[in-house]
């Protein structure tokens, strides 16, 4: 157990975190970033990165992570691999406990744990978990060459996920419980643009079929939501895009969220209710979930906490 006294305390390791961290050392408020479970953060289960300014013609997820590291080591920022389980901001400086009981004490915080992918939660799920069923098809993608898949979702994310399968998978099934995507057009072209994909629409995957011995999933039972008839679909894999979660448990009964758990803040702004903390990235955005704008909300954020303690 140690304790720490810093002027800023940011807590997560993407694209917002890394920002934030850059800006409040060039300031000269020497941050101390706190990495979470997921250093990176959630862009790192994406694999090519091509429409983020400055990184011509693309680049990985995993380069442009540790290019933010590098730079926000070289002028300073201290990071620490630990995860935050309590807090409280009831008090100032504000204080936090990690799970590795550090005790962490901070003139300001800026939050940027961002969002976790959501899962089905249909019966048998978890046992499938890793052994077909994925929300990850840059990380899982590969033992799936020349099989059979399904993606579902109707979002950006699940036609990313789609495409990008068509690397490797010989067919890939969009099933979504709508009669039409959500997805960005030019993504929705490209995705009908190839002939490995196929679709469900109107359906829901009402359970997971597979085999104990080896555990492995064979299949998914889908429920036709507009006729109310079931149909089995046999595949090899299956990959989850279907939304996320704010990871804001930590910070209930502390700060204001809205009806989904993501970080209300003030208007123009990444103030929270709470004078001192501030929140960037996917944590406080439901709408856009954007590497770069989760970096301009860090950079913001900085910004706001070096206003903060200069009053």
């Amino acid at each position: 157990m140690a304790e720490y006294h810093h002027k800023v305390l940011i807590i997560g390791s993407g694209p917002a975190g890394y920002t934030a961290a850059i800006y409040t050392a060039r300031a000269g408020l020497k941050p101390l970033l706190i990495s979470g479970d997921e250093i990176g953060g959630q862009l790192t289960l994406s694999a090519e990165i091509e429409n983020y300014s400055g990184f011509f013609p693309s680049t990985s997820s995993t380069e442009l992570m540790e290019t933010m590291h590098r730079q926000a080591e070289k002028f300073g920022v201290v990071f620490i691999n630990d995860t935050i389980v309590e807090v409280d901001f009831h008090h100032h400086p504000f204080e936090c406990v990690s799970a590795n009981h550090n005790v962490f004490y901070a003139q300001s915080i800026i939050i940027a744990t961002g969002s976790s992918a959501q899962w089905l939660n249909t019966p048998d799920e978890k046992k499938f978990r890793g052994h077909g069923l994925s929300v990850c098809a840059t990380c899982d993608g590969f033992f799936y060459r020349n099989k059979d898949v399904a993606v579902i979702g109707g979002g950006n994310a699940a036609v990313e996920e789609a495409i990008y399968l068509t690397q490797f998978a010989r067919s890939i099934t969009l099933i979504h419980r709508r009669d039409k995507l959500r997805a960005d057009k030019i993504l929705q072209d490209k995705l009908s643009a190839n002939s490995k994909i196929n679709f469900k629409y109107n359906c829901v995957v009402e359970e997971i079929l597979g085999q104990d011995e080896p555990t492995s999933l064979t299949g998914l039972k889908l429920k036709n939501i507009k006729t109310d008839k079931n149909e089995i679909l046999n595949i090899d894999g299956a990959f989850v895009a279907i939304g996320h979660i704010p990871n804001t448990a930590v910070f209930r009964h502390q700060l204001e969220l809205d009806n989904k758990g993501y970080i209300k803040t003030l208007p123009d702004s990444c103030a929270t209710s709470v004078k001192g903390i501030f929140a960037a990235g996917d944590v406080k955005d439901p709408l856009f979930r954007q590497a770069i704008i989760a970096a301009g909300s860090g950079a913001q954020a900085a910004i706001e906490a070096g206003r903060f303690l200069n009053q």
